[in-house]
């Protein structure tokens, strides 16, 4: 096992606490623990660690070298986790600022409902504020501070001035009709499919609009002749349930439709449109505890798949 999942807060406690004192007895009244379960403790640590950590300085004890080695992290470890409880209590008794997230639709119907469930379960009182639409808009948003943290695709670099991103799962572009439709179920499909059905496409600024672009012209396919842009994921599963169009779309905004098998993917190629998803924060300073609380709830989720 590794060795960090070994290690217990009870065993930084107690050593950082008898190298402060310089002593076994003074530190187990200061834990209010008795003399041998803090020297036991000591021991444990010493063993997963694997060296002397504390050594006999005639009557009383010093550390080791390596124990001096292993105080300054072990102190800083120990600091970090007490200030992490201490702003977590503050944030789930005290009404907070709001926790205000940028969600483009990739996540909205995907990610995001799980997390805000996660977020209020936790029992946190800062109010909490989804707000969805075009990347470019809540880039703007995020930028001048009216959010606190957006959830979407990587942006371009040259929109990323001020911005930083951390990936945290990778999506592609699909082309997506409804299981009645004349294409459902084909196992392969004519380049000029759009040429002969409305076609609903990211519109020009969209962050996958490149992407969209790129893979037509790969795949050599006519250009829509009845083209609909738009980035409103609600109209574009109302339309395709009532149409026989083709929608252009990444598949996270989708994939509930895909799984149930409502929507259908057309066999169209569309790897080369894979692109990161991940948390946009701003460059300049950093989100207060609830956000970076809720920021930690996105990153379990998507660990989790």
């Amino acid at each position: 096992m590794d060795i960090s999942r070994r290690i217990k807060i009870r065993h930084l406690e107690a050593f950082v606490e008898v190298a402060r004192q310089k002593s076994v007895g003074r530190a187990a009244i200061t834990l209010s623990l008795t003399q041998p379960a803090v020297t036991r403790t000591i021991r444990e640590l010493e063993q997963i660690v694997g060296t002397p950590l504390i050594e006999r300085d005639g009557r009383g004890i010093r550390l080791s070298h390596q124990g001096e080695v292993f105080l300054s992290h072990a102190g800083s470890g120990l600091a970090a986790v007490r200030g992490g409880i201490a702003a977590l209590a503050n944030v789930a008794t005290v009404a907070g600022p709001p926790v205000r997230i940028g969600a483009l639709p990739t996540v909205s119907a995907t990610i995001m409902p799980g997390a805000v469930a996660d977020f209020l379960a936790s029992g946190l009182k800062s109010p909490l504020m989804v707000t969805t639409g075009e990347n470019r808009v809540l880039l703007d948003q995020l930028r001048k501070g009216d959010l606190d943290l957006v959830m979407g695709r990587m942006p371009a670099p040259e929109n990323m001035a001020s911005l930083r991103f951390e990936q945290l799962y990778r999506d592609r572009v699909v082309f997506i009709v409804s299981s009645r439709h004349p294409l459902a179920g084909q196992r392969q499909v004519a380049a000029d499919i759009l040429s002969r059905h409305p076609v609903l496409v990211p519109p020009a600024g969209s962050i996958i609009h490149p992407f969209v672009e790129r893979v037509m012209l790969e795949q050599g396919m006519a250009p829509p002749v009845q083209a609909v842009e738009t980035v409103s994921d609600s109209f574009g599963r109302a339309f395709l349930r009532s149409t026989n169009a083709i929608w252009i779309i990444s598949r996270g905004v989708v994939a509930a439709e895909l799984g149930s098998g409502e929507f259908v993917e057309l066999p169209i190629d569309t790897g080369t449109t894979m692109g990161a998803v991940g948390l946009i924060t701003r460059e300049t300073d950093r989100p207060h505890d609830a956000a970076l609380f809720f920021a930690d709830i996105l990153r379990r989720r998507t660990a989790l798949g």
